[in-house]
Order: C-alpha cells, then sequence, then structure tokens
C-alpha cells in the first residue's frame, strides 16, 4: 500500500498560488508514484521505448534544472544527462541505479526550481537567450504539463510492473 502525503492544489488562490499547488502535486505525484519499487523494477522497461520509472525520474530531474535554473535564471554549466550525442542519456538506466538516489535527486531539483522561482515574478522573462520569449507564468505553466504527461506514463508503467494503480 502506497502512503500518499500529496497535498491537494488550493482550491481558490491567485493565479501564483494556483500555479504552484498544482506543480507541488503533480511533483509529489511523481515521487508518491515510485514508491514502494525496487531499484530494479524501477529501471525494468515494460514498454517498446525507454521509459522506465527510474528513467523519468531522472529526466523530470533535469527538466527542473534546464528550465528555471539554466533559462529562467540564466545559469550556465548546469549539467543534464541528455546532450545532442544521446539525447535520451536521461532514460539510459539499470537496476544497478539507485531508486532512492534518483528520487533525492528530483527533489533536489524541484527545490532548486522553487528556489530560483520565488525570486521572478510571472511576467519576468528567461534570461537565457535560448528561451527569452518564455516568462516565468510560461515555465509554470509548462511544467505543469510535462510533469503531468509523465505522471500519465509513471502510471501506466506502474500499473504493468505490478498492478498498482493511482490516480
Amino acid at each position: 500500500m502506497l502512503t500518499d502525503n500529496r497535498i491537494d492544489p488550493p482550491d481558490a488562490a491567485d493565479e501564483r498560488g494556483t500555479l504552484n499547488g498544482f506543480l507541488d502535486y503533480l511533483r509529489a505525484s511523481v515521487t508518491y508514484k515510485a514508491q514502494g519499487l525496487s531499484d530494479a523494477d524501477a529501471a525494468r522497461r515494460v514498454l517498446p521505448s525507454l521509459l522506465t520509472v527510474s528513467g523519468l525520474l531522472r529526466h523530470l530531474a533535469d527538466v527542473e534544472r534546464w528550465w528555471f535554473r539554466a533559462q529562467l535564471d540564466g545559469q550556465e554549466g548546469i549539467p543534464t544527462r541528455w546532450s545532442s550525442d544521446d539525447p535520451d542519456a536521461e532514460f539510459r538506466v539499470s537496476e544497478q541505479d539507485s531508486l532512492a538516489e534518483i528520487i533525492a535527486d528530483y527533489q533536489a531539483a524541484c527545490d532548486e526550481s522553487r528556489e530560483v522561482a520565488a525570486r521572478y515574478g510571472l511576467e519576468d522573462r528567461c534570461k537565457a537567450e535560448h528561451s527569452a520569449g518564455h516568462n516565468l507564468r510560461w515555465v509554470l505553466v509548462h511544467m505543469v504539463e510535462e510533469t503531468g504527461r509523465h505522471c500519465g506514463h509513471l502510471d501506466i508503467i506502474r500499473e504493468l510492473l505490478d498492478g498498482v494503480t493511482g490516480e
């Protein structure tokens, strides 16, 4: 049985509170859906693609750092596992990869993102030239979409792994 410690998004909040509430709920859903799996199961491929629970968490950690630290805040040298030589590198995991460490890294990336976002207003534009047309509002909405989409992937993978279904 999974322990659900997620906090529901607010029923009525201002725009920023609503966006942050939904994103934080989805972030918590990501770790909730990985709960209780062995390292081997978290790395097990049950679909023809490279998608695994561990790979999706690594991907989402990279995406958090990419959008908030690199694009919004303009920080340079933010590492990502993907590259032009291997655009799917974050999805390449093995049963030797620790799910606990992967979850901790994802949670750290989310904490970093919250800290960066707190310094900006919704209208503030990304500092990185690549994303200069986007503002914090766009980044938050994009991250709700990205994280929500991958929560759906995690639901399917988890059900195929061990029959656990979630919301």
